[in-house]
């Protein structure tokens, strides 16, 4: 928050001048202002809607998944406030309805929703693949139980959104460290297979854990993984990524290593590649 400045405070302490402030900065809301040149985060606007709020707004939704962590948000969107008395500004969003005290933390001296009613909440009011997306990655950062959510829609039963938070949550998992390991988890699932385990480890004749493979069915030593551009393009990636394969391979592990174009144009070519992988186990077949 170093970067965000409050105006009045920063002319008053004598930080900056009017003249600086009109040519090096741009104004965010009321009173606050970021470097001209900032690249602004979805935390970023968070931060800047709570000063806005002179420091007395809860940061929610998006906004405080920002503040816990979460990766892949997007950066144009409203920043999400709740429990605030001032009118509405542009570019915040303002939720009314009762928070209780036990679903929020501080974050940055920022009273912010707990990960579980973060969760809750963007359940909520996101539908579709961006809400697995979202959740997801909130989970991963945080270590949040899915049975926490689940919890809170227990504790607020005629809430909007429930059922469809519901359905959301029947798809995520945590162990996705990007959004399209979770758009591959998804793909998998809707065309019929078990559901993947996440970050299955593989240990050492020691028991320590040396390699995590993407998702796959352990019992079937079936495994598939997400695989980046730089993967593919860094010759120093490459060569990790065959010592990584022999490895699996010495223990038995068949993998599927799917690419971002593949994922977006050749989708039914992963299904049949992973079914005949499963096939060759004599396993289950879609």
């Amino acid at each position: 928050m170093e970067d965000l400045v409050v105006a009045s405070e920063a002319l008053a302490a004598g930080q900056l001048t009017r003249q600086v402030l009109r040519t090096s900065y741009v104004k965010l809301h009321h009173n606050v202002y970021a470097p001209i040149d900032m690249k602004l985060t979805a935390a970023d606007r968070a931060r800047a809607a709570w000063l806005w709020s002179r420091r007395e707004a809860t940061v929610v939704g998006l906004s405080a998944a920002a503040l816990l962590g979460a990766k892949w948000l997007p950066t144009d969107e409203p920043a999400e406030l709740a429990r605030v008395r001032a009118a509405v500004a542009p570019g915040i969003v303002v939720h009314r309805g009762s928070i209780a005290d036990d679903e929020l933390c501080l974050i940055e001296s920022i009273d912010t929703t707990t990960p579980a009613r973060t969760a809750y909440d963007i359940g909520r009011r996101t539908s579709g693949d961006d809400a697995v997306i979202r959740i997801d990655s909130l989970l991963n950062a945080t270590r949040c139980d899915p049975a926490e959510v689940n919890a809170l829609a227990a504790r607020h039963p005629g809430a909007r959104g429930n059922r469809l938070l519901r359905s959301t949550l029947d798809l995520v998992d945590g162990g996705a460290e990007s959004p399209q390991e979770t758009r591959l988890r998804l793909l998998l699932i809707r065309n019929g297979f078990p559901r993947p385990v996440t970050q299955i480890p593989v240990t050492d004749q020691h028991g320590r854990v040396i390699r995590r493979i993407d998702m796959g069915w352990p019992h079937h030593l079936v495994g598939v993984e997400y695989d980046g551009g730089h993967h593919w393009t860094d010759p120093d990636a490459h060569a990790a990524d065959i010592t990584r394969l022999e490895f699996l391979a010495a223990r038995g592990w068949l993998i599927i290593r799917v690419s971002s174009r593949q994922l977006r144009y050749e989708q039914q070519s992963i299904v049949r590649r992973v079914a005949s992988a499963l096939r060759q186990r004599d396993r289950f077949i879609p």
